[in-house]
């Protein structure tokens, strides 16, 4: 096998080992999986910073919740309209459009679907403005009406993010068509280094305040006003704009201009692809996401916070591995699909089972290491300025208890993607529906007794039962999947994992006794040690029990670095 041959088990025949033109797929897959996962990193690096300067200026307070809220009408709009669009209908669309009409008829269809998107989110964006404080108080009645009056006043900012965030959409879903991963692969890292950059440039100072302890004693606390909270929310604006303009140098050549005709055929059938996938981001962005955050607001001050700060932790992960993976092979399994009658389903089987036994070999790890070693990372990341050790717990469990249903969410994503691939879309949208209510009935009857963190394991069981139904329903489409090991691949990578995490967790008290854990410094090389010595331990024992992905990826990177 050579460095860039996909993994083929020692079972396969000759006759059923790859052609050429599977190992160039599978190359061309690993570098757009690496193009993007770079990129990945560099966002989620910078999505951490962002949730680090919030919580030392701010911590686990009303401002930060009512930034929350601000931020997640728009991107729950979004999510409805427009994102969807770039997973489930714009990719395989454009991309069928450029390959059989070419790049004038592609440039005439994007000019139409960036003119309606500006109408569009027009509108929404004057309906949020007038009817701010009724969406807020829909969204979060839980909370007091200082808190309710600094949301309304930061969703009055965010809502004309709503524009910018439509345009990116379309014009990183064009470049993915194009299989140009480049520049959409790094819009997110500078939405967050808009937000922390003028976050940090802009928030006012510390001033001296008087609190009455609860003993009854004056007490002078340093803290900021909780109306600074602005320039975090302005830095958003601005990123949201970033990332759109990112964009423009990989348009290099279009032909975007005005143009208003949603009778195209090519809207139609983005419209017909996307109907299901709408319906089902209807439930999940003004029922479940209301749902859920209502709930959460009835826990606490800074229960929404903790949420984000475990999701942000979550994401880091999830993108990295599953999201990458997913926007790499998406553009080759719309290809081989509509490829099936001359070439059959052997190369859409292939792709999908590379794409599978990446996502188990990387984020069972990743998952583990994270579950075990939860309090040192959010510790080390979050526990300083106005955060404290009590968020820290908090914060820690809630990640722990989101962190079970990754592996799952990593493996759900590609077999969605799967489905959209072969322009079904309807599928994964009525899976999904019936995992949102699984989600529901699980959060109402654990949160008497959970209180906050039934939302976490409700999340859990959501992405099992979703990832469960969508691989049974897509095994009975394609009859199987034709050899492609992932059993095995489970086993090893979930043996090798495991030990890892045993190791992790005997590490961790000795560390922190050679080590400590009371500055910043000890902090971060508390977590470098036992994340290093662990990760040793996962690819050592990979190594031994043959994991190919493991060596291929290996193979790559090594001949990369040979150049």
């Amino acid at each position: 096998m050579t460095s860039e041959t996909a993994p083929v088990h020692a079972t396969t025949s000759a006759a059923e080992s790859p052609s050429a033109t599977t190992e160039e797929t599978n190359a061309g897959v690993a570098r757009a999986t690496g193009v993007v996962a770079l990129g990945n990193i560099t966002s989620r690096v910078l999505g951490l910073a962002r949730e680090i300067v919030l919580t030392n200026l701010f911590g686990a307070s009303r401002a930060v919740d009512a930034f929350n809220v601000a931020i997640i009408v728009p991107r729950a709009i979004y999510d409805l309209l427009i994102g969807g669009h770039v997973n489930s209908a714009l990719v395989p669309v454009l991309s069928e459009v450029a390959v059989r009409e070419g790049r004038k008829a592609l440039w005439e269809l994007v000019s139409i679907l960036c003119t309606l998107v500006t109408i569009i989110l027009a509108v929404m964006v004057l309906l949020l403005y007038i009817f701010a404080p009724q969406v807020v108080r829909l969204v979060s009645s839980g909370f007091d009406p200082v808190t309710l009056g600094l949301a309304e006043a930061q969703l009055r900012l965010t809502a004309p993010a709503l524009i910018f965030m439509g345009l990116f959409a379309v014009l990183s879903g064009t470049l993915y068509a194009l299989k140009e991963f480049t520049w959409p692969a790094f819009a997110v890292t500078v939405f967050n280094g808009s937000v922390v950059i003028i976050g940090l440039t802009l928030a006012p100072a510390l001033r001296l305040v008087p609190n009455i302890a609860p003993n009854g004693m004056l007490e002078l606390l340093y803290t900021r006003p909780d109306s600074g909270i602005i320039a975090v929310t302005l830095g958003w604006l601005v990123g949201s704009i970033a990332q759109m303009l990112l964009q423009l140098p990989g348009m290099k050549g279009a032909r975007v201009r005005p143009r208003f005709n949603w009778r195209h055929p090519a809207v139609r059938r983005v419209a017909a692809l996307y109907a299901p996938v709408m319906f089902s981001l209807i439930i999940d962005a003004l029922v479940i996401r209301t749902f859920s955050y209502n709930l959460a607001s009835k826990t606490g001050e800074g229960s929404i916070g903790y949420m984000n700060w475990a999701t942000t932790l979550i994401q880091f992960p999830q993108g990295l591995v599953a999201t990458a993976i997913s926007i790499a092979i998406l553009p080759t399994l719309a290809r081989q699909s509509a490829q099936i009658v001359t070439e059959g389903e052997r190369p859409f089987k292939d792709t999908l089972g590379l794409g599978l036994r990446l996502a188990i070999t990387l984020i069972l790890p990743a998952a583990v290491g994270l579950y075990v070693m939860a309090q040192p990372i959010v510790a080390l990341l979050f526990q300083h300025g106005a955060f404290k050790a009590a968020d820290t717990l908090i914060t820690a469990q809630a990640l722990r208890l989101y962190l079970i249903g990754l592996p799952f969410a990593a493996v759900d994503l590609l077999l969605i993607y799967a489905f959209y691939a072969r322009q079904d879309t309807l599928t994964p949208a009525l899976v999904g529906i019936f995992s949102l209510m699984v989600y529901m009935a699980t959060a109402v009857l654990l949160f008497p007794r959970f209180g906050l963190f039934s939302l976490m394991i409700a999340d859990s069981l959501k992405h099992v039962v979703h990832a469960l139904t969508s691989f049974v329903l897509l095994m009975r489409r394609l009859k199987g999947m034709g050899g492609q090991h992932l059993t095995a691949t489970l086993l090893k990578t979930g043996l090798a994992a495991g030990v890892m995490g045993l190791v992790a967790w005997v590490l961790i008290p000795q560390a922190m006794r050679w080590i400590g854990n009371r500055t910043l410094t000890q902090e971060a090389l508390l977590v470098g040690v036992v994340g290093g010595a662990s990760m040793l331990v996962y690819v050592g024992l990979a190594l031994l029990l043959r994991v190919g992905e493991l060596r291929w990826m290996g193979g790559l990177l090594w001949r990369k670095l040979r150049g």
